[in-house]
Formats: structure tokens, C-alpha cells, sequence
């Protein structure tokens, strides 16, 4: 076995307390890191770049698009690498590459600008594909690739108090995702758009160091079980037997895919709801202040129903959770519908709530508690894929909704269809062994 601590000055034998506690701190700073890669960290970015690029909001929804959807059919690849080299070389090349990104997205009206002026063409199609190109960088590295190997590391040190450790990991990124438009804003105002890139970017490069330092790929190379415990005494534990899938056994199931599908509904409704939050409540006569005010609500709810689905995740089945989120969907659906009434407000913000919560939960603890940990990459980055897709598809989707046929409220009728059929999908996924 090649030797774990490679590069590194840490040994988490010598640790004087379970190293997968440094794991879980450092593993939930790695999925904050991956917030300039997320929706919530480029919508900030939209007005600012779109205008200094030349680009309509339609273009600039479409690059996002475009450049998301071809991110998706790496991140599958991603997940074999996981599985192959581990969290940690895979986190190390994610963190440091979208720092990279980063840094070239700040330039890239000189880059256009020296390209267009290369081919002689003020064509709007050269800030398109560039910022296409962008998108898929730091939707790749930060959304798919920094976000999976990072949740899928603390996963992979925690079997019976998995929930626990995920309901702690969870209330640190909550909170973070939460402040992050705040914190970026702040950047973007008081330096630019240009320098909170490079800001951002510097960051993510010393935090890949970090990742070096601190991450490691699994408690077995150190002489761990899951959990803490000594190899020593895993004989004794005869009654918790681990059933490994493979991503094709695992795809064979309806589980996966129920699972995979439901996670993927809330990429799609959340990252067009976020995308065009101000556009979709002005619809209706809100503020713009009443729009970005309803995300501390859903935050809370989110994070008070993250807490309590971790912690009963360990005793209950996590069938229950997936017909929660369904239900949930279906009430933020009807709430987006009805978002001229204030009981539609409600609705909307305590569907999307609970929903969100209960992602949280299912997208960490639910694939190994169903699938195992030996093939855990594969099959979360094969699920990563679909909800990449999924909130590729959503800007523009619901963008073209609004301007074709008046109102956002008809994404309910798609939603609530696609809902239903899950619904009744799911009637038959059976609980983990």
C-alpha cells in the first residue's frame, strides 16, 4: 500500500482523538469551498458579467447552461477517480483547478477582448463560448467534483454515528451557503467583480494545501474502522454486515434511481428559484428586498430539519425521508403556483425548507447506507451527473417560461407532474439490508 501520508506532515495515528473528526472539519470546509462553483456563487456574478462581457441574460443563461451540462459527463469519470485515487488527490486537483478558474474567469473580458481582436470579429459569440468554457471549469471542479470527494471523505470514516457527524457537517454548510451571498456581495462591491474572483481564487489554491495536509482517503489505511474503533475489535460486531454494490448492480436497483431523481428535483427548482429569485417575486409585485428576504427562512427550516433527519437517520428508514421530499416538492410547487397569495409565500418557503433539509441528509447518508462505501465514488458521481444536469437545465428553463408564456407559475405544472410520478415510483424501493 502506497504510503497515506504522503506530502504530509500529518500522522493520524499520532492524533491524540479519532482523525475522523479532523476529517469532518476539514472535509465540511471542502464542500464551503465549493461555493464559487455553485449557483449561489455565480448568480451573484450575472449582471456584473454579463454586462461588461456584452452578453443579453438569455446568452448569459444559456453559457451557464451549456457549460453546466458539459460538466455533467465528467463528473461520473470524477467518481471512478475517487474511488481509484481517493478524496484526497482528487479534493487537492478540484480545490487548486478552481482557484485556477477563478483566476481566468477575472480576466476574461481581456481574453475575450485579445481574441476578438485576434480574429478581427466583434462577434458576440466569442464572450459566449469563453464564458461557456469558464462555466464548465468551475461547475466542474466546484460543484461536482470539490463538493463529492469532500461529503463522500466524512461518509467514509463514519458507520454508525454517520448521521450524527452528517447533521454537524451539515449546520456548518447550511450556515455557510447561507452567509455566502452576503460575504460575496460585500466583495463585489467594495473591490469589484474582477478582484473578488482573484480574492476567492487565492483561497481555493492555499485551501488545496490544506486538503494535502488533512484529508485522508479512508480510516482503514491508518488501522481504523468507521467510527473509531480498533480493527482489533471489529470481529465482535457480527450483526452489521456491509453489502458493497458496484455502479451497475446499484443501477439495477430502483432505489438508485428514485434516490438520484429526487436529489436531482431539488437541484432543478432550487437553482432556477435562486437564479431568478428578484425576477420571480417582482412577477408578482414583491420587492426585490421581499425576494432575497426569503432565504433565512428557508435556511433555518433547512438547517433545523437537517439537524433532526441526521440524527434519526441512524434509527429510522431512509424510505421515509424520500417520501418527505417529494411531498415537500410538491408543496413548493404549489406554492411557486400560488406566490401572488401570501399563503403561497408559505408554502414555497416551507416546501423548499424541508426540502432542502432532508437533501442534505439523503445526498450524504443515504448512498452508503444503501450501496456501501467500496464503490461510493462511482455511484455518487453517476448521481452527481444528474443533478448537474438538472440545475444546468433550470435557468433556462425557467427564463424561457416566463418570457414565452408570461409567468413562472406554470414550472409548478412540469414540477408537480414529475413529482407525482416519483410518488407513485417509489411505492416500491425497498430499504437497505
Amino acid at each position: 500500500m502506497k504510503n497515506p501520508n504522503r506530502f504530509s506532515f500529518i500522522n493520524p495515528k499520532k492524533v491524540p482523538f479519532f482523525y475522523g473528526y479532523v476529517v469532518l472539519f476539514f472535509g465540511s470546509i471542502g464542500v464551503l469551498a465549493s461555493i464559487p462553483g455553485q449557483t449561489v456563487g455565480v448568480s451573484l456574478f450575472t449582471d456584473p458579467v454579463k454586462d461588461a462581457l456584452g452578453l443579453s441574460r438569455n446568452q448569459f443563461s444559456n453559457a451557464y447552461m451549456f457549460g453546466t451540462l458539459l460538466s455533467a459527463f465528467f463528473v461520473a469519470r470524477a467518481g471512478v477517480l475517487f474511488d481509484r485515487f481517493g478524496a484526497r488527490y482528487v479534493a487537492f486537483f478540484s480545490a487548486f483547478f478552481l482557484g485556477v478558474s477563478l483566476l481566468l474567469c477575472s480576466k476574461s473580458v481581456i481574453i475575450s477582448e485579445s481574441i476578438s481582436n485576434i480574429c478581427n470579429s466583434n462577434s458576440w459569440m466569442i464572450p459566449f463560448v469563453l464564458i461557456t468554457f469558464l462555466f464548465f471549469l468551475i461547475r466542474f471542479f466546484g460543484q461536482g467534483v470539490l463538493t463529492m470527494s469532500s461529503r463522500n471523505m466524512i461518509m467514509m470514516w463514519f458507520d454508525k454515528n454517520r448521521g450524527k457527524i452528517n447533521a454537524i457537517s451539515s449546520i456548518t454548510v447550511s450556515l455557510g451557503f447561507s452567509s455566502a451571498p452576503l460575504f460575496i456581495n460585500y466583495l463585489i462591491d467594495g473591490y469589484g467583480w474582477e478582484v473578488s474572483w482573484q480574492i476567492l481564487a487565492l483561497c481555493l489554491i492555499i485551501f488545496s494545501v490544506c486538503v494535502i495536509q488533512f484529508y485522508r482517503n479512508n480510516p482503514e489505511d491508518f488501522g481504523f474502522i468507521p467510527d473509531g474503533t480498533s480493527k482489533k475489535r471489529k470481529i465482535s460486531k457480527t450483526n452489521s454486515v456491509e453489502i458493497h454494490f458496484t455502479l451497475k448492480e446499484a443501477k439495477q436497483t430502483r432505489a438508485f434511481w428514485m434516490i438520484a431523481l429526487a436529489l436531482a428535483f431539488n437541484s432543478f427548482f432550487v437553482t432556477g428559484f435562486t437564479f431568478h429569485v428578484v425576477s420571480i417575486f417582482e412577477s408578482q409585485d414583491y420587492s426585490r428586498t421581499q425576494a432575497i428576504a426569503v432565504f433565512l427562512p428557508i435556511s433555518v427550516i433547512a438547517v433545523i430539519i437537517s439537524t433532526l433527519g441526521n440524527v434519526l437517520s441512524d434509527y429510522i428508514q431512509h424510505k421515509v425521508y424520500l417520501y418527505i421530499m417529494l411531498f415537500s416538492g410538491v408543496l413548493a410547487s404549489v406554492g411557486l403556483y400560488f406566490l401572488s397569495y401570501t399563503i403561497g409565500v408559505y408554502a414555497l418557503i416551507l416546501g423548499l425548507g424541508v426540502y432542502g433539509g432532508l437533501f442534505a441528509v439523503v445526498n450524504a447518508v443515504t448512498w452508503p447506507r444503501y450501496f456501501g462505501r467500496k464503490h461510493l465514488g462511482a455511484i455518487t458521481g453517476k448521481a452527481m451527473s444528474f443533478l448537474v444536469i438538472a440545475s444546468a437545465i433550470a435557468p433556462s428553463l425557467f427564463s424561457y417560461c416566463y418570457t414565452t408564456l408570461g409567468t413562472y407559475a406554470n414550472i409548478g405544472y412540469l414540477t408537480g407532474g414529475f413529482l407525482l410520478f416519483l410518488i407513485l415510483a417509489s411505492a416500491k424501493v425497498k430499504n437497505p439490508q
